[in-house]
């Protein structure tokens, strides 16, 4: 069995290189969509000899159809840029090459934040489907994109972990999070959503509680808290920014 492995990128100097180094002797192909990077991502991408398309972004779930389109072989090992394989996770891919055994696959991803791995507060275990046949796609509009197949699935755990080097600094994962959220309050514009008086607040203090209490962020330390602060602070700052496009609404 051959595998086509499918990266997205836009300016992951930073990443990519260990991304790629992590594919080396599991794909048998590496394909990456550019989004026209300003850094060395395509220099570093070449480097490895991988198949490098560019073209302008078109949202998560078409720029990844359109990237698995672009395989040659009948299973996607679909990777972000910030994302490597563990050892022990990529010989579990390799036995399950031996065998043959075609089908639908998860992964278990362990976040590292800002130099610490993170196992609770919510982000562990993390599953996500990630190696699947080609006939599979992905759909979903501005962001949180789901895998949807023509059959029926239940995916196949595979051992190992998907290590994932998410943010190096509170700022950056706060920045990422309010783009998270600005996309997101636009999605519940476009379906009709409205919010209820005091809901920002309410969702800020719920998720906060949830993340830092329930899902037991405390067992991380300090990194549990900033990982709930700012979880808390870019929900609010979703609902305000739902409160504020109906407004803008009205005013058009």
């Amino acid at each position: 069995m051959l595998i086509t492995a499918t990266i997205i990128t836009y300016n992951e100097e930073p990443n990519i290189a260990r991304c790629l180094e992590s594919l080396q002797g599991i794909a048998d192909e590496i394909i990456v969509m550019d989004s026209f990077s300003t850094d060395r991502t395509m220099e570093i991408c070449r480097s490895f000899g991988v198949t490098f398309h560019q073209q302008k972004w078109q949202g998560y779930a078409q720029q990844k159809n359109d990237l698995n389109a672009l395989a040659t072989y009948d299973m996607i090992l679909s990777l972000d840029a910030d994302e490597v394989l563990s050892s022990e996770l990529q010989h579990s891919i390799l036995k399950m090459k031996a065998l043959g055994e075609k089908g639908t696959y998860a992964v278990n991803r362990l976040t590292n934040y800002c130099g610490k791995w993170i196992y609770h507060s919510g982000w562990y275990p993390d599953i996500k489907v990630r190696l699947f046949p080609k006939s599979c796609y992905w759909e979903g509009n501005l962001v949180h994109e789901e895998l949807v197949c023509s059959e029926a699935f239940t995916p196949s755990l595979l051992e190992g972990h998907l290590e994932h080097y998410s943010y190096t600094s509170h700022r950056q994962h706060r920045e990422r999070a309010d783009r998270y959220s600005t996309l997101t309050a636009k999605k519940y514009v476009e379906l009709g959503k409205k919010p209820y008086p005091m809901q920002p607040f309410i969702s800020a203090i719920g998720r906060f509680v949830k993340m830092y209490l329930f899902k037991r962020g405390f067992l991380d330390g300090r990194s549990g808290y900033h990982i709930a602060r700012i979880s808390a602070q870019s929900n609010f700052f979703k609902y305000q920014e739902v409160k504020r496009l109906y407004e803008e609404r009205k005013t058009h």
